[in-house]
């Protein structure tokens, strides 16, 4: 059966985009539809950044298409009208002042390992297979988990400051630190604290440190000193996640460039500027878009 649930993106401004197919406002308002899986297991920037600083109408809407943990499961964006956009390529990055959309693909405590499908129209929410079956972490994910619209790990780029490692042609993913178990789909403002370069066989793969502004001690971080005094241990325990995930499958660790330390806020604003400025290429076709869709 499927449902659909209004999403509310918060912006106090009106504005219009050319790299948008139109513009778009977003209400902050209360998320109420659960769309949780029945297994939870245990469950400043040097370069501009292409996207709106505001939207203007109507709400986001989401809607469930087939049933939950099957292959046939997928969780498509709408505008009010009813017409599909895409959560990657037509909610605006940029909310201004340093705050940026985040799209949740797992909430923390979960395990299913949910992921914008990049390369079906619309792309959708659907949860990762391998071989034909459903990809489940394994063990839960302690953060929420999702990913920056608007921008991309471009595959062709090798980044000197990292190993040279070559972008993994995905958005940005997001570890989301606040203490609420949000919802596959939610919206939430968040802002950037800190980067960690993860290297997963070969390609590079960010994953941003960001919390949510309505989490309770949101105030008290802004940068990556605060995660320790307020979140102690916290960018200890996401690398050692990342690191150590795959290997119950047989595979090593993964590893970390930037000396294996988390980068600070800065750093981060700076990959965000970056990625967001090679989305753009990329929807403009500068570069080969293969099987990635573009709409």
């Amino acid at each position: 059966m499927a449902a659909t649930t209004a999403v509310a993106v918060a912006s106090k401004a009106n504005a219009s985009c050319l790299l948008f197919k139109k513009p778009f406002l977003f209400k902050h308002a209360p998320y109420s539809n659960s769309l949780c899986f029945k297994n939870l297991r245990v469950a400043s920037s040097v370069k501009r950044l292409l996207t709106c600083s505001a939207i203007y109408n109507p709400e986001v809407q989401i809607k469930e298409a087939g049933p939950p943990e099957t292959l046939d499961y997928r969780l498509f964006f709408s505008d009010s009208s009813g017409k599909k956009i895409s959560p990657w390529h037509d909610i605006p990055l940029h909310l201004g002042n340093g705050v940026f959309n985040f799209i949740v693909e797992i909430p923390k405590e979960s395990s299913a390992k949910m992921e914008v499908a990049t390369d079906e129209p619309y792309t959708p929410i659907k949860q990762d297979t391998k071989k034909g079956k459903l990809r489940y972490h394994p063990y839960n994910i302690n953060w929420n988990y999702g990913l920056l619209p608007q921008t991309w790990e471009d595959p062709s780029f090798a980044n000197s400051e990292v190993e040279g490692a070559l972008g993994d042609n995905d958005p940005v993913d997001v570890v989301e630190i606040g203490e609420s178990q949000r919802k596959i789909g939610q919206i939430l403002k968040v802002k950037p604290l800190a980067a960690l370069a993860m290297i997963d066989e070969g390609e590079l793969d960010w994953k941003i440190v960001a919390i949510s502004l309505d989490d309770p001690r949101a105030s008290l971080v802004n940068d990556i000193d605060d995660i320790e005094k307020h979140f102690a241990g916290t960018l200890t325990a996401i690398r050692d996640w990342f690191r150590d995930y795959k290997i119950p499958d047989g595979k090593p660790a993964t590893k970390f460039g930037l000396g294996n330390k988390a980068a600070n806020k800065d750093y981060a604003l700076k990959v965000i500027a970056e990625t967001n400025e090679s989305w753009a290429k990329l929807v403009k076709r500068s570069f080969p878009a293969g099987e990635l869709s573009l709409v």
